[in-house]
């Protein structure tokens, strides 16, 4: 089922598709993932073998960045790389809220050179709450 043209009756397992479109080196990683909340589709968490379709919103959080990809293509294989960046297209917003974030992680690490080095145990957690999006 290597689709890469949008055909509105296709489906296939979400796990396969990352792993496909290259988001994840294997598809037990790709599992790892969904069991543990990093991959939603339309907003809502699942399990490895939810069906998309074409158009479907899928987001995939690797700590610190969150990416919202549009599925635009289907493939039950892995691709070579050209090939399933075409499976996907990331969001405009979610292009500029990475951006922004990097922005800010490249800031943090001015005033960390700033502070005077090292960071105390109670900034470097709230480093890693931030960067794990958990900032309050």
């Amino acid at each position: 089922m290597t689709s890469i043209e949008p055909d509105d009756d296709a489906t296939e397992r979400i796990d396969r598709w990352l792993h496909a479109a290259r988001w994840f080196k294997s598809r037990n990683l790709a599992v790892d993932a969904i069991a543990n909340g990093r991959i939603a589709v339309n907003g809502v968490r699942i399990k490895p073998s939810r069906l998309i379709r074409v158009g479907d919103i899928v987001q995939v959080r690797r700590p610190p960045y969150t990416y919202e990809v549009s599925v635009r293509g289907l493939s039950e294989r892995r691709l070579a790389a050209p090939l399933a960046q075409a499976l996907y297209a990331e969001t405009a917003a979610s292009v500029a809220a990475r951006s922004q974030l990097a922005e800010v992680l490249a800031l943090s690490v001015v005033v960390e050179r700033q502070h005077g080095g090292k960071l105390d145990k109670k900034d470097r957690r709230e480093r890693e709450r931030f960067k794990r999006g958990q900032a309050e």
